[in-house]
């Protein structure tokens, strides 16, 4: 039974370019909440018609049934106010918390039928100009029906921390915000159809990839990069030690995979450094969907050592886990929340910096790679956070060496991993929980929307107040109007309104007339608008300012002093 309501949204959802955890991510619930189909249309409000056009073949390719019955509606983003206005609207759904919630929010403020859920979800955070796009969710127009999707604990927590932060700093206390939830992200069920491989199998397959058949491979997928995700270095100077400890070089290798841009010297930099300490380390760049599942099933244990705030959940996490792989990670970010310690993986502690810092004098969060993170790129700045959080290298080497030793434990944390992952972190899931969440939302006690349908938010830039001193004059309620040369050809029918392609959803040509017709006798600004309201029901009284002002602009009709 489908749920009352239409799905709304402004973003394709489905990206391409690099692959990357928020695409990965955003495909994988658009493509499971399609299948699950619960609503009664799809609406994607898109500012570009290629894109526009684009997405309409990919979703009915993506979901044919559902394009079939005409349930995909893509619009350009200037029919927002009126759909709003018409259409029963379940959710508008957003891929991410930071670019348009809050603008939908104000949107439906004004022109929806009742408060509906503004919904998206966190990704990276750590950008210095989120700051800015935070303090967009404290407004006097916020309710709880608005609502930030946390996927990890310490992203829950991380987006509570810029709140307090915000409402502090800008004396912004019971200013309302958005509600704060926490669903994971998920996996295609289809991760967990194959068996996990014998010790024969795994052997094929290391040869067919080129791999190292006889050492016990270890296995990093991610960004290949030291600003991003996760420093490697710390890694390789793991096994060092227990080399130095004892274990044979030759015993163990290392799988290095993920994306790196083209070109980059700094994996071949990482492989030089392996073998300086006795290391072989393998480089898997660009990999492919088939070619990483194959390099998932080919490896003994996954080790992901994430330092970096950019990461949140950590997607590579679950994907090992389905391949039953046995995981040793940091115990940072997202991760504490997909590794179960002990059960289905090793947690390695980390030190960050505390929040107050190390000398008295400094006021907390003052420090100078806060100060230099507005300035730099993000590869720069992400770098600077990351080489201040240490992964404990010690219990590192120790969490290997436990692993590397006992092959019945990798198999008995694999299996457990697996289990973990099909018991709560499969896309189906993810999506009920949304369903779920929406239908939480909706029925939040909520502020009557007639009491917010005039409340501006205050980061949405007041053109006519700001730039009122670029014209000579201002249109004033008390302006006289009449109609000008082309009105009055317009009024005997020998010519018609012009209308630029993007100004129909604004400009009504009935409207248009209707206004001339009113004024042709001379008549107030003020009381111009009133009557064309009247005249045309539903026109609000800023349109029908539009509309004025449209047609002194083309010559419909003139000011008084004019005539």
């Amino acid at each position: 039974m489908k749920k009352p309501g239409v799905f709304g949204t402004l973003d394709p959802f489905l990206e391409t370019g690099p692959v990357l955890g928020r695409r990965v991510a955003n495909t994988g619930f658009l493509r499971f909440l399609l299948a699950a189909d619960p609503f009664e249309a799809y609406h994607f409000f898109l500012s570009d018609k290629p894109l526009r056009d684009s997405l309409a073949g990919l979703l009915a390719g993506l979901a044919p049934d559902i394009a079939a019955r005409g349930g995909f509606v893509l619009m350009d983003r200037r029919e927002l106010p009126a759909r709003l206005a018409s259409v029963d609207y379940a959710c508008f759904h957003q891929s991410d918390c930071i670019s348009n919630p809050t603008h939908i929010a104000r949107l439906r403020n004004a022109h929806a039928r009742r408060l509906f859920p503004v919904t998206g979800p966190i990704h990276s955070l750590s950008y210095p100009d989120y700051p800015a796009a935070f303090l967009r969710h404290l407004w006097a127009g916020a309710t709880g029906r608005d609502c930030i999707i946390a996927s990890s604990e310490a992203g829950q927590k991380a987006v509570e921390a810029f709140f307090a932060h915000l409402r502090q700093a800008y004396a912004l206390a019971g200013t309302p915000g958005p509600s704060l939830r926490r669903i994971p992200l998920g996996l295609d069920p289809e991760a967990l159809d194959a068996a996990p491989p014998t010790p024969e199998e795994r052997q094929a397959l290391r040869r067919a990839l080129g791999l190292p058949v006889e050492p016990t491979l270890m296995l990093v997928l991610g960004r290949v990069s030291h600003s991003s995700k996760m420093d490697v270095l710390p890694l390789i100077r793991a096994v060092a030690r227990l080399f130095d400890e004892g274990l044979a070089r030759g015993s163990v290798a290392l799988v290095l995979a993920g994306w790196a841009e083209e070109g980059d010297p700094f994996p071949q930099s990482l492989v030089d450094l392996g073998a300086k300490v006795g290391l072989d380390i393998r480089l898997e760049l660009r990999p492919g969907e088939r070619r990483k599942a194959d390099i998932l099933a080919a490896c003994d244990l996954f080790v992901s050592i994430a330092d970096n705030p950019q990461e949140t959940f950590g997607l590579t996490l679950l994907e090992a886990q389905a391949a039953c792989l046995p995981v040793v990670a940091s115990d940072y970010d997202g991760y504490r929340d997909l590794v179960a310690h002990g059960a289905t993986g090793l947690l390695v502690p980390t030190v960050g910096p505390d929040p107050g810092g190390l000398a008295e004098e400094l006021p907390a969060g003052d420090d100078l790679v806060d100060q230099l993170a507005p300035l730099l790129f993000d590869n720069q700045y992400h770098l600077l956070l990351a080489q201040r959080t240490a992964v404990d290298a010690p219990a590192l080497a120790q969490a290997l060496r436990a692993l590397l030793a006992d092959p019945a434990l990798r198999q008995r944390l694999g299996l457990a991993g697996r289990e973990r992952v099909r018991a709560g972190f499969l896309w189906p899931q993810v999506v009920a929980r949304h369903l779920e969440l929406w239908d939480e939302l909706n029925a939040l006690p909520a502020p009557d929307i007639e009491t917010l349908r005039h409340v501006p938010h205050p980061l949405h830039l007041p053109y006519a107040k700001v730039f009122a001193g670029y014209p000579t004059r201002t249109l004033r309620p008390e302006t006289r109007l009449a109609a000008g040369r082309s009105g009055q050809a317009l009024l005997s029918g020998k010519e018609h309104p012009l209308l630029y392609a993007g100004l129909t959803q604004l400009l009504d040509p009935d409207a248009i007339r209707k206004t001339v017709f009113l004024a042709r006798n001379g008549e107030s600004a003020g009381h111009l608008a009133l009557r064309l309201r009247e005249l045309c029901p539903g026109l609000s009284m800023d349109r029908a300012a539009y509309h004025i002002l449209w047609a002194l602009k083309h010559d419909l009709l003139q000011t008084a002093q004019e005539a």
